[in-house]
């Protein structure tokens, strides 16, 4: 079987008016929905108002990409002990294998919508601390139970 490119993939999702889902923006936090899964991989929707992100985190050994569909968003990525960021416009889109860890935020001043791609579908992601250069984990979070 040949597997798609996931960032591909993410590419033919990044018009909200063909989601099964209606688009939203929760002022409370980062809104998600999972708009389609198969054998191989899965969809998701993320809304970001201005200053939502996530944590720093892993994907629990799977492998990814994201499209950012409206505004912009920063990948912060860790190199030589700090975190290093990186600017995603509309249309920018990321690859990344199983053992990236990030954290991506809106530190824009208008809202944000991205569309994430997993291979194989999520089921654990690790947060952490960043402490003195060095990966502490902060919690183990689970499919099912966290999300």
């Amino acid at each position: 079987m040949i597997q798609s490119d996931l960032l591909t993939v993410a590419a033919r999702w990044v018009d909200p008016a063909c989601w099964p889902v209606t688009l939203r923006f929760d002022p409370a936090e980062r809104w998600y929905a999972r708009l389609a899964s198969g054998d191989d991989h899965e969809v998701w929707a993320l809304s970001w108002l201005p200053g939502q992100g996530t944590d720093l985190h892993d994907h629990g050994g799977s492998a990814g990409a994201f499209r950012v569909v409206a505004g912009a968003l920063t990948e912060e990525t860790i190199a030589g002990g700090r975190l290093r960021p990186r600017l995603l416009p509309a249309g920018a889109g990321r690859r990344f294998g199983p053992r990236h860890v990030h954290q991506v935020t809106n530190q824009g001043a208008t809202p944000a919508v991205s569309v994430h791609v997993y291979r194989p579908a999520l089921l654990r992601m690790t947060r952490y601390h960043l402490v003195d250069g060095r990966l502490r984990i902060a919690e183990v979070a689970e499919a099912g139970r966290s999300w």
